[in-house]
């Protein structure tokens, strides 16, 4: 949990400090990219179904271990990059996200492309896709690919007529309280599911919580992840007293959900059928 907390609050201090419009900044054009470096799992897993699988080169720590990746070297994570050895790799680019510019400084000074692409919100999953493709040389690819995922959302929203919208709190960290807020991907999907962000306002799209405003709050369901083990604090303040532990209304979400890559649909499937029986 220490770990998660702090990858956590590495993120939300990264997100602060860059601007949210900087996206396809390269050292160079590098053309078709034969040779490349992914630093985000959804990056990669973006270029896995676009059939560019050969070219990965190098992945970022937390990449699908189950795709056309899974022998690519680790070569860094969104907070770190190995620099050293991603140049012995010989990319024609290093694709990630705006806020891990400043890590790759040292790539652009050997000459290095870098394209950096926004993973903030549920229109970035597509703009990204298209960008990939057009990097890769897979730009048909990349078309169909967003035409089939756009018509599986519309065919999972359209079998979904709720007679209210239960109230969802994401638990990202217990100590201290992290969530998410309306500005997220996350909270687009629970949108999405027919759901509502329980959060109200945030200072960013990933940030502390208090305690007091949880108990206030008092989600019909809270989702977390495998990392945060909120089961181990459950018998504890503010959680005990929050009715949807009461009422087991506690769902750990598939690594779909948290992700914004081209399996999202998989992880709004899976909230929409946790939301349905709390929807009546």
């Amino acid at each position: 949990m220490i770990k998660r907390f702090a990858l956590l609050a590495a993120l939300a201090a990264m997100l602060a400090g860059c601007s949210a419009g900087t996206v396809d900044r390269r050292a160079g054009g590098p053309g078709v990219a034969k040779r490349v470096v992914s630093l985000m799992p959804s990056l990669t897993a973006d270029l896995c179904r676009l059939g560019a699988g050969k070219a990965l080169v190098g992945v970022s720590e937390y990449s699908p271990t189950a795709t056309c990746a899974a022998r690519a070297p680790i070569v860094g994570n969104f907070a770190s990059v190995d620099a050293e050895r991603i140049v012995g790799l010989h990319p024609d680019v290093v694709v990630g996200i705006p806020s891990q510019q400043r890590m790759t400084q040292t790539l652009r000074s050997a000459g290095i492309a870098t394209v950096f692409f926004n993973d903030d919100s549920f229109a970035d999953i597509f703009t990204d896709i298209t960008g990939l493709g057009r990097l890769t040389g897979h730009t048909a690819q990349a078309r169909a690919l967003v035409a089939r995922l756009q018509a599986r959302t519309a065919a999972l929203r359209a079998t979904e007529r709720f007679k209210r919208r239960p109230r969802v709190f994401v638990a990202l960290g217990t100590g201290p309280i992290w969530t998410v807020g309306p500005q997220s991907y996350l909270s687009q999907i629970i949108d999405l599911a027919g759901g509502r962000n329980a959060v109200g306002r945030l200072p960013a799209a990933y940030a502390e919580y208090s305690a007091e405003a949880l108990l206030a709050a008092q989600p019909d369901a809270i989702v977390t992840d495998r990392f945060t083990h909120l089961s181990t604090v459950l018998d504890r303040e503010p959680w005990r007293s929050l009715r949807a532990v009461r009422e087991h209304h506690v769902y750990v979400a598939p690594d779909e959900f948290e992700r914004p890559g081209p399996s999202y649909n998989e992880g709004l499937h899976w909230l929409i059928e946790r939301l349905r029986p709390l929807a009546t």
